[in-house]
C-alpha cells in the first residue's frame, strides 16, 4: 500500500500543473491554520461586526504599499492618546496653568510633524473626564509657522468626541478669515481638513494648486476648573488624524482591516468547498450503487426523484429559504448539499454501478452468498473512487464560487467574515465607481488563487487516474 501511494505521488509531481496547484492549496491550509490559531472565529466574528474597535482606522483606506507606486506620498494615520496608548508619546504635554481668582486651566498639547503630500482623510479630537461636572474648554490649532485657530468652546461633561472635520462653523469663520487675508475665496467646496492643512496663499484657491503645509503641528486643549478640582479632575485627550493609506490590504466603509477578512475567507472558503464536495460525491455515490444494485422500484423512485431534483431551480430555492429562514454560513452549506445530493451525478454514478454490476467477480461473489452491502461496498464502491477523487477537487471551486455568489445576492450569514461577503459589501458601496479597486481585486484574487489551485490539481489527476487524457 506504501509503495502504491509513493509511487502515486512521484507520477503526480511529474506534471508541473499538480506541483503548483499543491503549492497553492498548501499556502491556503498554512493561512487557515495561522488565521485559526491566531483569531478564533467567534474573537474574529465580533471583531468584524464592531464599530468601536476599528474607531482608529481610516475609512476606504488604499493599501500602505501603494505609497510605494505613486509619487505623491498618502498619509498614514497619526494618533496623540494622553493616555498612553498611542505610539506618539513624547509628542504630548500636560501641564497646569495658574489663573487669578482660584482658577486653573488643565491644558493638553499635542505635537506632530506631518510629512506626507496629500490631505488627511478625518480629524476626531476625543477628550475624556473623570468628572460628572461641567467645565468649559478651548481647542487651539496651530499650523507650521504660528498660525493659530481656535477650533471650539464648549462645556466639557464626561466624555466628549469631537468631529473637527466636520465643524461647519470654524469652515465659515476660516473663509472669511480666508476672503480678508486674500481678497477672493476659493473655487471649489474647501473642506475643514484642507483649512487646517493647506497653506495659506493664493494656491489655496484652487483646487489643482492647493498646497499642504509640511512641519509641525500643534493641537492645544484648555479645561477650565477650580480650585478645589485640581488634585481631582483628570483631562485626557486623544488626537486622530487619519490617513488614506493602511495596512497590507487597505480598509473598507466601515473602517474594517481587509486582513482579517482576507485572513479568516481562506478557512471558511476551503471548509465550505471540501465539505459540500465531499459529502455531495460520496453521498451521491452511496445513492447511485443502492439504485443500480436493488433496481426495480427502489431504481424508479431514486431516478425519479433525481430528475424531480434536477429541475428544481436551485438558485431561487436558496433564496426562498434565506429569505424565510434566519440562516447562518454553515445552514446554507447544510441547504446547498440537501438540494444537490439528488444531481446528475447520481446518474453518472449509476451507470458505472451498472456496468460493474455484470463483471463476473461481481456474479461470483453473489454466487459464494456475500450479502449485498458487502458486494457495494468492498466491491462495486471501490472500482468507481478513482474517478472520483478527480471530479471531487475540480468541484470544490465550484461551491467557494457559489458562496461568493450567494454573498453577492445577499443570501447567507450577514456576520460571516468570507470573501463573498467582502465582495457584497464593495458592490453595495460602489467601490469601483469611488476609486477603491483594491477593495475589490483582493477577494476576487484569493478567489481566483483557490479555483486555479484546485483546477490545476485535478486536471493532473485526472490523467493519472484517466490514461487516455495523457494523450491529450
Amino acid at each position: 500500500m506504501i509503495r502504491k501511494l509513493r509511487g502515486f505521488f512521484r507520477e503526480l509531481l511529474l506534471y508541473k500543473s499538480a506541483l503548483a496547484g499543491i503549492i497553492i492549496i498548501a499556502s491556503l491550509v498554512v493561512l487557515s491554520l495561522y488565521a485559526v490559531i491566531t483569531i478564533p472565529y467567534e474573537e474574529a466574528v465580533k471583531k468584524w461586526n464592531s464599530i468601536e474597535y476599528w474607531e482608529d482606522l481610516p475609512r476606504n483606506a488604499m493599501p500602505s504599499w501603494v505609497n510605494f507606486f505613486t509619487r505623491n506620498k498618502l498619509p498614514e494615520t497619526i494618533i496623540l492618546d494622553t493616555r498612553g496608548q498611542g505610539e506618539n508619546i513624547n509628542n504630548i504635554n500636560k501641564t497646569i496653568v495658574p489663573l487669578s481668582g482660584g482658577k486653573y486651566i488643565q491644558r493638553i498639547l499635542l505635537t506632530f510633524n506631518y510629512v506626507y503630500d496629500d490631505f488627511p482623510s478625518e480629524i476626531i479630537l476625543r477628550i475624556y473626564s473623570n468628572s460628572t461636572k461641567q467645565f468649559t474648554s478651548q481647542i487651539t490649532w496651530v499650523k507650521p509657522g504660528g498660525i493659530e485657530y481656535i477650533l471650539s468652546r464648549k462645556l466639557l461633561r464626561g466624555y466628549e468626541a469631537y468631529y473637527v472635520s466636520k465643524d461647519e462653523d470654524f469652515l465659515k469663520r476660516f473663509n472669511a478669515n480666508l476672503i480678508s487675508k486674500l481678497g477672493s475665496k476659493p473655487s471649489y467646496d474647501l473642506d475643514v481638513v484642507i483649512a487646517l492643512f493647506a497653506e495659506e496663499e493664493s494656491s489655496i484657491l484652487s483646487k489643482d494648486t492647493v498646497k499642504v503645509s509640511k512641519g509641525e503641528y500643534k493641537v492645544i486643549v484648555d479645561v477650565l476648573i477650580g480650585e478645589e478640582d485640581v488634585n481631582k479632575v483628570q483631562i485626557d485627550a486623544k488626537l486622530t488624524v487619519y490617513g488614506k493609506v493602511y495596512g497590507i490590504a487597505g480598509t473598507d466603509h466601515r473602517r474594517r482591516d481587509l486582513v482579517l477578512a482576507l485572513l479568516w475567507g481562506a478557512p471558511i472558503a476551503l471548509a465550505f468547498g471540501l465539505t459540500a464536495s465531499i459529502t455531495i460525491a460520496f453521498t451521491q455515490m452511496f445513492i447511485a450503487s443502492i439504485s443500480a444494485w436493488y433496481g426495480k422500484g427502489v431504481d424508479f423512485s431514486i431516478q425519479r426523484i433525481t430528475e424531480i431534483f434536477m429541475v428544481l431551480p436551485f438558485l431561487p430555492m436558496v433564496l426562498m429559504i434565506s429569505y424565510f429562514y434566519k440562516i447562518t454560513i454553515w445552514r446554507l452549506l447544510l441547504v446547498v448539499i440537501l438540494l444537490s445530493i439528488f444531481g446528475s451525478g447520481v446518474k453518472s454514478y449509476r451507470a458505472m454501478f451498472l456496468q460493474i454490476k455484470e463483471l463476473p467477480y461481481i456474479e461470483a461473489a453473489t454466487a459464494y452468498g456475500a450479502s449485498s452491502f458487502r458486494i457495494v461496498l468492498r466491491y462495486m464502491i471501490p472500482k468507481i473512487l478513482p474517478t472520483m477523487i478527480p471530479s471531487i477537487v475540480l468541484s470544490v471551486p465550484d461551491f467557494v464560487f457559489l458562496e461568493a455568489a450567494l454573498a453577492l445576492l445577499g443570501v447567507g450569514d450577514p456576520q460571516a467574515v468570507t470573501w463573498g461577503r467582502v465582495l457584497e459589501d464593495a458592490a453595495r458601496e460602489a467601490a469601483l465607481y469611488k476609486g477603491y479597486y483594491y477593495w475589490i481585486l483582493e477577494p476576487s484574487a484569493f478567489l481566483l488563487i483557490t479555483a486555479l489551485g484546485f483546477a490545476m490539481l485535478g486536471l493532473a489527476l485526472d490523467k493519472i487516474f484517466n490514461p487516455r487524457l495523457r494523450e491529450m
